[in-house]
């Protein structure tokens, strides 16, 4: 293999670059931030993806995420890749605050105690199953429930901000061409 290292990574160094990126989080959030500004839709369409594939990272159905963020962003005419890419909000370092947020939070707006109900859930049994309707009630209600008002305000503050930034990054590209346009003509204007 032209491309293989030459000392292999041990399993701690494997589980370590897993968890947290070799080159850092700042690389991956200018990565993802480049293809959010490269797509070819309106500074709407990609901001209103992003904030719906974030919003619904919130939700506890994991497997179905990018699927629901897509059907969102189809009916609300999003872009569909800013949506599967806000998804990616809810990643392993996230979903230890997401799902504990949204747990409690889910109890308190219900008005019920979190530790009462735990104490009946009886996981091992359900998992088993894997009945659904036994999973709604004791688990994904109040995840459900507990994942609106985050979702909300974090859809809110991406979709500010990702505006914001296609949006001045659209503009200093104008800018940009139409200055070089404007030092094009001119040297043809001195060269007649």
């Amino acid at each position: 293999m032209p491309f293989r290292r030459r000392r292999p990574l041990a399993l701690s160094e494997r589980l370590l670059a897993a968890l947290w990126p070799r080159m850092g989080l700042r690389r991956s959030f200018r990565y993802m931030k480049l293809k959010l500004v490269r797509l070819s839709a309106s500074p709407y369409a990609v901001a209103a993806g992003a904030a719906i594939g974030v919003g619904v990272a919130w939700t506890p159905f994991l497997g179905i995420h990018i699927l629901i963020a897509m059907m969102i962003g189809f009916i609300l005419r999003a872009n569909l890749v800013a949506a599967a890419l806000g998804t990616t909000f809810a990643n392993p370092l996230t979903f230890p605050l997401i799902w504990a947020s949204t747990w409690e939070l889910g109890h308190l707006m219900l008005g019920r105690s979190g530790d009462e109900t735990a104490a009946h859930v009886d996981f091992v049994t359900i998992f088993s199953h894997m009945n659904f309707l036994q999973l709604w009630k004791p688990v994904l209600e109040p995840m459900a429930v507990g994942s609106l008002v985050p979702a909300a305000i974090s859809a809110v503050l991406t979709y500010s901000a990702v505006y914001v930034v296609i949006r001045g990054f659209r503009q200093r590209k104008h800018q940009q061409i139409a200055a070089r346009a404007a030092n094009r003509n001119a040297l043809l204007d001195t060269a007649e």
